[in-house]
């Protein structure tokens, strides 16, 4: 038999074996969420939400007209109402790799880290029935004429009226149903929901979409890999970094790799501004005297197999390099910070259109071109903060209900997006981190004896009396959060990877419990990084019972540094998404 026929019958049992999985696991819901990041998650938890309220209208009504032989019918059964897959082992998306603060601020009114927010809303999505089904990657969404009957609850069929992207209906029509096809461990499965909410994030710009000139050597990173590298896989990218763009991630990578021990030589931006938060460039970039090249890019790039050093130019109007203003820095990493694009290789399987930018359009409902299947998020527009993400996938997961539902839609009219300051910070000032807006407050000393003191300093700028105690203290002892990892010890059972001398290891984002002073930052994070947490071996404790978890704000180590802080979890660990099968 040739190998070529051999291959053949290979692809047919493979195809026959992915069809059987299919009929087998095939799962039926009202809405299914692609994607748990901030967005997914709200968007789960505000349509499971709705269909319950929608679930006890029908109970009543079924009680106030006697019937109550429908009642059963109205009662979920043992079907989910809401699916969530996730493609990553965890939820919480791009979250659980950005141990930095500064989320929650508008939605809970606290500087949380990514982890801590993902955490939040996961437990939220949980109370709320939510079924999350974590290592499920979509790769296709598929219009069915008739949604297929799930147990518990009768049959959805008909039509729904194509969504109009200038106002559209304010009520939905009998749902239309969706194949979704998944790829997990269990091979390929199909699930069917009467709608879908896209929360599918963005992308982040490559090397090759830039055609930045030169060899082609190891150590170019994208912010977000290098991000993951270090947070989730305790991976150093490079000792000696030059950072293109200023975009928020690279920013804070900025400040996440000088707190590792690496040396940022430089961010180099073509652009007459930053791109990013104002607050991020003064707390990641001029806190620790990273300078900041405006209109400048990467003109050249040097080395064979590591990289040996950059070629920066300045930039003229059209973004073309100055021949004559070029120089040469000698680093071994370089970190791509240049712009996000919605991420919508899913949505085109199902027809969705796309604007201009790569987001998926939408009417003020949140709906796509395709009736049904909404979106929120970056998929929709790129946005400043996960909580707006939140809000807007709160939106779209009561749209994606209601339409399931047959009920009414509601219009999405908050359009949170760009809320925050960016650009430069103003010169003399301090950018204030309490809130999106980012004042920028001046502190004006009195002449004489009377300005001596911080209480006789004329503060302006700021929008708040927060912001006045604010810019007092950054001007006379600045202290910041400090967010950092740490390794814990595990057993082979519940980690992946190993650290160095085959010992495994986790790594564990966590953060001080109050500001420490600026000027420890550094030595701080060093000491943690150098420590690995105890953890209780395989066979200690009950016969078979799993060790010990790490709950959300747990001190893991006490006393730090002058202030005495306390260093506490970001995230429960391990979480039973986690765990090794």
């Amino acid at each position: 038999m040739s190998s070529q026929r051999v291959q053949v019958n290979q692809a047919d049992r493979i195809s026959a074996t992915d069809a059987m999985r299919s009929g087998k696991d095939t799962g039926c819901c009202d809405v299914l969420v692609v994607g748990a990041g901030p967005g997914g998650l709200s968007a789960a938890v505000a349509a499971a939400q709705e269909i319950k309220c929608a679930v006890a209208r029908q109970i009543e009504h079924a009680k106030a007209t006697w019937q109550r032989s429908n009642t059963a019918a109205a009662i979920p059964g043992a079907a989910p109402r809401v699916i969530v897959l996730e493609r990553e082992k965890i939820p919480g998306g791009i979250l659980n790799q950005c141990v930095h603060d500064g989320f929650g601020i508008v939605r809970y009114g606290a500087q949380l880290s990514g982890p801590e927010y993902a955490q939040i809303e996961q437990e939220k999505a949980v109370q709320s029935g939510v079924r999350i089904l974590t290592d499920h990657m979509v790769t296709e969404i598929a219009r069915v004429d008739q949604t297929p009957p799930e147990a518990g609850s009768p049959a959805a069929s008909g039509q729904g009226e194509p969504a109009q992207l200038d106002g559209g209906p304010a009520r939905a029509s009998a749902p239309a149903g969706f194949a979704v096809t998944a790829i997990s461990r269990s091979g390929r499965q199909l699930f069917h929901a009467k709608a879908v909410v896209l929360a599918t994030g963005c992308r982040e710009r490559t090397r090759g979409m830039l055609s930045i000139p030169g060899t082609r050597p190891a150590g170019i990173f994208t912010a977000g890999v290098a991000q993951n590298l270090i947070n989730r896989k305790n991976i150093m990218v490079g000792r000696r970094v030059v950072i293109l763009g200023s975009g928020d991630i690279g920013l804070i990578m900025a400040r996440r790799l000088t707190l590792e021990g690496a040396e940022v030589l430089c961010a180099a931006e073509v652009m007459a501004e930053p791109t990013g938060l104002a607050r991020n460039v003064r707390q990641c970039l001029f806190d620790f005297d990273i300078p900041l090249y405006l209109r400048t890019g990467v003109s050249n790039i040097f080395g064979k197999d590591r990289l040996e050093g950059v070629e920066l130019s300045q930039v003229d109007e059209d973004l073309k390099p100055i021949p004559g203003t070029e120089r040469r820095i000698d680093c071994d990493t370089l970190i791509l910070s240049v712009g996000l694009i919605p991420e919508n290789e899913v949505a085109k399987t199902a027809g969705v259109a796309l604007d201009s930018k790569g987001g998926a359009a939408t009417d003020p409902y949140l709906q796509t071109s395709v009736p049904g299947i909404f979106t929120c998020g970056n998929a929709r527009e790129v946005m400043d903060l996960a909580d707006f993400v939140s809000d807007q996938g709160e939106a779209a997961g009561r749209n994606a209900a209601a339409f399931a539902e047959g009920q009414p839609l509601q219009k999405w009219e908050k359009n949170l997006h760009n809320a925050a300051r960016k650009g430069m910070p103003e010169e003399g000032s301090v950018t204030c981190t309490l809130c999106p807006k980012g004042c920028q407050v001046k502190i004006e000393r009195l002449s004489g004896p009377a300005g001596s003191e911080a209480k006789d300093w004329i503060i302006t700028g700021n929008g708040c009396p927060r912001g006045a105690e604010f810019a007092r203290q950054e001007m006379t002892d600045p202290r910041r959060i400090l967010t950092t990892t740490m390794k814990v010890e595990a057993g082979s059972g519940w980690t992946e990877g190993a650290g160095e001398h085959g010992a495994r290891e986790h790594l564990i984002p966590v953060r001080s419990d109050r500001p420490v002073p600026l000027a420890e930052m550094k030595e701080i994070a060093q000491t943690l990084s150098r420590i690995v947490l105890p953890w209780p071996r395989e066979g200690e404790g009950q016969a078979g019972s799993p060790p010990e978890r790490i709950r959300r704000g747990q001190i893991l180590a006490q006393d730090i540094g002058s202030n005495h802080v306390n260093i506490i979890a970001e995230r429960a660990w391990p979480s039973e998404e986690g765990r090794s099968v």
